[in-house]
């Protein structure tokens, strides 16, 4: 009872809101494709998430019930086993979307590197404020660094460029938060901003790219700002653009729920990557606005919970989180409407995806376990 007294209301109540919301979404934007598509039942991928917000719930509530500092020795052993488990996909991983970076576990698919964004949030908080001289040398700074380049890298050649490119922002923003010196920080940034620029000269000097045809290709198709013309359309802007008559088809007030036309194989992605433009087909784009307030909420109330906790490494935790929400909100939400490239990164709660839902509960329940602690220690100290 103390640990849901404590809890956050308004946080508790959003995510059901959102976890509500995305199920019935992911049921109305897959239930077609699943049977024309994939010739399963239409409720397959509705069944495979509510299993997964089962096992979420699961941890969730072990997360809530294991104190802060246990979670976070734990939470470093996690991380080192996913380092370890990056380069074991190269050999035991399966493909999907062109990207080597799942094991395959019965009928679900694990993905380390979306666990390791969490995990690695609070490895990090936690080394930082484990000792003073973590933060004060080189060494001791650079040391969660230089491993996280290491999982970057490994990432990248899976290769998924775009879950690298998000652990390597969300990496950036901790070590930019953490108490480390000033004049580390700036000399580590400088340093690395000098390396991009060489590496991007010698890439086009070489005449070569980080990136592959197709990653190029959509790049390209966002610059262009024409996913709807006769040759975009035909190849990578041809979901951007079913994505604008999705939106469009929803006006104000939407089509109705389940009665999105776009949903019928002209948006292949329409329950992961594109689950928004089916939102606003079907709820309009004033129910579209209501989620973006909702995630706004979500975020706030976290980076809340980060200012009240009473030490270093519970806030910069909270703050880790909270970025972790918003880059995938703004990534998703960017990519639908053309003004970034398609990466496949996921809308938090509304997207179906089995490791990245689990991941979006244990860093919830983390906060949560946060701020009950934090309200326990207050109200110890006003008792003394």
């Amino acid at each position: 009872m103390k640990i849901l007294k404590n809890m956050d209301k308004w946080l508790l109540l959003i995510t059901i809101i959102l976890c509500a919301i995305g199920s019935i979404m992911i049921f109305s934007a897959s239930n077609v494709s699943s049977y024309m598509r994939y010739e399963t039942s239409p409720y397959h991928y509705l069944i495979r998430q509510v299993v997964i917000i089962f096992i979420g719930l699961v941890f969730a509530c072990m997360t809530l019930m294991t104190k802060t500092k246990i979670f976070s020795r734990f939470a470093t052993f996690v991380t080192y086993l996913l380092l370890i488990s990056l380069p074991l996909l190269f050999v035991f991983g399966i493909e999907s979307n062109d990207a080597q970076s799942w094991f395959r576990i019965g009928s679900f698919n694990f993905q380390p590197s979306e666990f390791l964004k969490v995990f690695a949030i609070i490895w990090i908080a936690r080394y930082y404020n484990a000792k003073k001289e973590h933060t004060e040398s080189y060494v001791g700074s650079l040391y969660p660094i230089f491993i996280c380049v290491l999982a970057f890298v490994a990432i990248a050649l899976q290769p998924d460029l775009g879950t690298a490119v998000l652990f390597a922002l969300i990496i950036g923003v901790l070590f930019l938060l953490s108490p480390v010196d000033k004049k580390i920080k700036r000399s580590i940034f400088t340093i690395g901003g000098g390396l991009v620029v060489i590496l991007g000269l010698i890439l086009l000097v070489g005449g070569k790219s980080l990136l592959s045809d197709r990653q190029m290709s959509r790049i390209t198709s966002v610059i262009d700002s024409s996913p709807c013309s006769e040759d975009s359309y035909y190849t990578d802007g041809n979901q951007v653009c079913n994505g604008y008559i999705a939106i469009n088809n929803g006006g104000l007030t939407g089509r109705g729920l389940g009665n999105s036309i776009q949903k019928y194989l002209y948006l292949p992605e329409a329950h992961t990557d594109f689950i928004f433009c089916i939102i606003v087909e079907e709820l309009g784009l004033i129910f579209g606005i209501f989620i973006i307030f909702l995630y706004i909420v979500l975020l706030a109330r976290i980076i809340i919970i980060g200012r009240k906790s009473l030490n270093n490494c519970d806030a910069l935790i909270c703050y880790g989180v909270a970025f972790y929400f918003f880059i995938h909100i703004i990534i998703n939400l960017c990519g639908v409407f053309g003004l970034l490239p398609m990466t496949g990164v996921p809308l938090p709660f509304m997207s179906y995806g089995g490791s990245y839902t689990l991941c979006l509960f244990i860093s919830l329940a983390l906060v949560q376990r946060i701020n009950v602690e934090t309200q326990l220690k207050r109200k110890q100290m006003v008792g003394k």
